[in-house]
């Protein structure tokens, strides 16, 4: 059946190179068919920042936008994403975006004027694009992840995790080389890295207040400047 486990057992992992950083990640995976989204999608949509940020943003995939232009978060979410940094007092050059998914998911829209719109990815894509974003924690190796809604809590954290539980909390993150990661509540003696859940961007744009919505997306993000400071 098209779409199955069977067509790729390993999703991405035969993908991942052993060895290079984040330039040798970003090639391999242009190349990537651990799972049917990329025969819609114009291109792989990799990961972008500093190789050694102490800042990493995960958010759930690429939209229209990044597609086309094959980086990520430079669409209208991205940009207020960009914005509420600023306000939160975190340096956007140096944090590293990437997505959960790699990959565009969308449905045609054929009557009237044409698009695409977005689709959230399913279990088994989450599943299989994991290695990837195992691949950039291990490279970059941040101090600090912040968890751009469910997908992204999900991808890292498994899939009991919701954003209304841990929103604005830092958990600890283990270190491992393999994802889902298991987080507990940060205790006094906590040290390594943190993991903070937030809110999508995407989801501040759909908001009936907008303002209230951003409000709370910069209180969450002052977390993370608190936390790197």
């Amino acid at each position: 059946m098209p779409g199955s486990d069977q067509e790729a057992p390993d999703g991405a992992l035969p993908y991942v190179p052993a060895r290079g950083g984040i330039p040798a990640l970003r090639r391999a995976a242009a190349d990537c068919r651990g799972c049917p989204l990329y025969e819609n999608a114009t291109q792989t949509v990799f990961g972008a920042g500093p190789a050694r940020a102490r800042l990493m943003l995960v958010g759930e995939q690429p939209g229209d936008q990044e597609d086309r232009a094959g980086e990520p978060f430079v669409g209208p979410a991205g940009r207020l994403l960009r914005s509420a940094l600023g306000e939160a007092g975190l340096d956007e050059e140096q944090a590293y975006f990437t997505n959960a998914v790699k990959h565009f998911k969308f449905a045609p829209v054929t009557e009237g004027r044409k698009r695409r719109i977005h689709k959230p990815p399913n279990l088994r894509e989450l599943t299989a694009c994991r290695p990837w974003l195992a691949a950039e924690l291990r490279r970059v190796d941040p101090e600090l992840v912040v968890a751009l809604g469910a997908t992204a809590g999900k991808s890292l954290l498994g899939g009991s995790f919701k954003v209304t539980e841990s929103r604005g909390a830092l958990l600890a993150l283990a270190s491992g080389a393999d994802l889902p990661l298991a987080a507990e509540d940060e205790d006094e003696g906590g040290g390594g890295r943190r993991l903070l859940a937030t809110v999508h961007p995407s989801a501040v744009l759909r908001s009936k207040d907008r303002d209230e919505a951003f409000a709370g997306l910069v209180s969450d993000l002052r977390v993370a400047s608190r936390f790197l400071d």
